[in-house]
């Protein structure tokens, strides 16, 4: 029989890792570093130029569902002032690695665009005011009004994690009933245009937590155990058709956005109901593509899918297993290959060595953490047994 003590200690322990969540992230870290620079011949093979929903979708699912997967026993077994610490900790990390992101980042342009001779890149990824005004910009930063092309997606995990306590607390206490407000907030804020004052006065943020919370929220449902009262859709033939179906029709539709003769087959009706398809307030026709593709990804792509453990699919593995520090790697990658780009020559195979050195540099530091990590600590006292490392939120 088990004790009280032991099902206290058992919430607190992390729970075995899912190993298509590595997969997956690695995939989006892939697809965020492509998709960042311009005019890149093989961003063609991202998800954005195939369908309605991107790797913003993936990063914001995942986060919620290991939000619940993680977190969510601790809560359940009445630690929910633990479960906080931990979380706002991780905020926390997500700050400090914002801030100095966006330092270097700017450092990384400003000194570009002085040794290049060409303001563009100051304009181009909107550091040029933070470089005229920087004791009025630096105080825009650090509240998160102001941020640099492509900085936008941590300032909404931050937002959605920071949220993360109460969240976790109303799904467990009132699943129905937390599901139904969100839905009922994504809808307000479509509505009456809730979002985050951003910089300058006027503008909001890009990506609306207000209406991506959606997003979270489901994940982290699913992440707490409702994956288990979906089986009967996953596994359902006829939702499997229809999610089909959605995602042909979304790759349709996209082929249209490369195509004007393919652009004027589309019914005049249908385009007044499908566009626009706003990426900030997370359309529902973007919200309902991810969930078509992540149907289909898990009816093929069980949890103990053999290749998630083979060789072959270890650089994207690694990737996931340090999200964080090569999101932040990609930037500056992705920033460089589109400076060598300009300034060079924007060849076929200038632009596929870009892409390649970029992901092969992603990799060997992914491999470089992954070497840090097994260094032993000193003075760490010996531990009875092995420890399954969390996968981090």
């Amino acid at each position: 029989m088990i004790s009280a003590n032991q099902q206290d200690l058992s919430a607190l322990r992390p729970p075995e890792r899912d190993l298509r969540l590595d997969l997956f992230r690695g995939i989006g870290q892939w697809m965020v570093f492509l998709d960042h620079i311009p005019h890149d011949i093989v961003s063609w093979l991202t998800l954005r130029n195939y369908g309605f929903s991107d790797a913003a979708e993936f990063f914001v699912f995942i986060s919620g569902y290991l939000a619940g997967f993680i977190y969510g026993p601790a809560v359940r077994g009445g630690h929910f002032l633990a479960a906080t610490k931990r979380l706002m900790k991780r905020v926390w990390q997500l700050y400090i690695a914002h801030i100095f992101l966006f330092l270097l980042f700017t450092a990384q342009v400003a000194r570009t665009a002085r040794r290049s001779d060409n303001p563009m890149y100051e304009n181009e990824f909107n550091v040029f005011n933070f470089l005229q005004h920087p004791d009025v910009m630096i105080g825009q930063a650090l509240s998160l009004k102001y941020k640099p092309v492509n900085f936008d997606v941590l300032p909404l995990y931050m937002a959605l994690l920071f949220a993360s306590p109460l969240i976790l607390w109303c799904l467990i206490r009132r699943p129905a009933l937390a599901l139904s407000g969100s839905v009922v907030l994504y809808i307000a804020a479509r509505w009456f245009d809730w979002n985050l004052p951003s910089y300058p006065a006027g503008s909001s943020w890009y990506f609306n937590p207000f209406a991506w919370q959606m997003l979270f929220v489901f994940a982290a449902w699913c992440g707490l155990g409702g994956i288990a009262h979906l089986q009967f859709l996953i596994r359902s033939r006829a939702a499997f058709v229809v999610a089909v179906a959605w995602l042909v029709f979304a790759f349709l539709i996209v082929m249209t956005w490369h195509s004007d003769f393919l652009g004027s087959l589309v019914p005049k009706w249908l385009i007044k109901v499908i566009y626009p398809i706003d990426k900030s307030d997370l359309d529902m026709l973007r919200f309902t593509h991810f969930l078509a593709l992540a149907l289909v990804v898990v009816r093929f792509v069980p949890k103990n899918w053999p290749p998630l453990t083979s060789k072959w699919l270890w650089p994207l593995m690694a990737c996931g297993r340090h999200s964080l520090p090569i999101f932040c790697l990609g930037i500056f990658l992705s920033f460089s290959a589109h400076w060598l780009l300009t300034q060079y020559s924007k060849g076929i195979a200038e632009q596929l060595f870009v892409s390649l050195v970029g992901i092969a540099i992603m990799v060997a530091a992914a491999r470089l953490l992954d070497w840090y990590k097994k260094v032993p600590d000193l003075f760490e006292a010996p531990q009875a047994e092995p420890k399954t490392e969390p996968a981090q939120a």
